[in-house]
């Protein structure tokens, strides 16, 4: 059965996820606090095999580097944002403290494909709006939405690339065409279900 462990991290309550089945787990956006996501993985008596990577904002890769050059695993992001990761301008890192420059990563995602990495299977599909590569991870019985859909809100799109009308449409297409009963797990805040949101969040009703 494959599990879902939240670590929030960082200034901003940013959502780190832990993806895992019996040992192998996958990483997604490590933001912040890495010692903090190093004790959760050995608490779990996990070995990470990826790291995943809904968008580029700073507050999601924040610990990238330490997470990835700790455990020497490959990273996987959307081809349109591949160049944030090095770039504090397009991170906004420059705005949040520290500049954060990571390394780039070494696969891009291809939208709507199916990936199995480690025994784990998933769908990229794109969510964009938010930022221009948004990207979402739908499992069988979950969806880690990154900053698109949130419990009872969307993503902020004031910010450079971000685009309103396109968040909403990528979550009608992309995340409201799921079961009800599917869980959603945000890049902040806490999770809810596809039902919940359909029926209650402002941004749709």
């Amino acid at each position: 059965m494959v599990e879902v462990k939240r670590i929030v991290t960082g200034a901003i309550e940013e959502n780190c996820y832990l993806i895992y089945e019996d040992v192998t787990a996958l990483i997604v956006d490590p933001g912040d606090d890495f010692p903090k996501i190093m004790q959760t993985i050995e608490d779990l008596q996990v070995t990470p095999v990826a790291i995943l990577l809904t968008h580029c904002h700073y507050d999601h890769i924040g610990a990238l580097e330490e997470t990835r050059t700790t455990y020497n695993v490959p990273v996987y992001v959307s081809s349109l944002e591949k160049d944030w990761l090095s770039n504090p301008e397009l991170n906004l890192s420059v705005h949040g403290g520290k500049p954060v420059i990571a390394q780039s990563a070494d696969f891009e995602f291809e939208m709507m494909r199916d990936y199995t990495i480690g025994g784990l299977s998933f769908r990229v599909v794109p969510t964009p709006g938010h930022s221009p590569g948004g990207v979402s991870f739908i499992f069988e019985d979950f969806v880690i939405t990154g900053d698109a859909l949130f419990q009872g809100s969307v993503g902020r799109t004031d910010l450079p690339g971000g685009d309103h009308e396109a968040l909403l449409e990528g979550i009608r297409e992309q995340l409201f065409t799921l079961e009800d009963e599917m869980q959603i797990y945000p890049g902040h805040g806490d999770a809810s279900t596809i039902g919940d949101e359909k029926l209650t969040n402002p941004f749709f009703n």
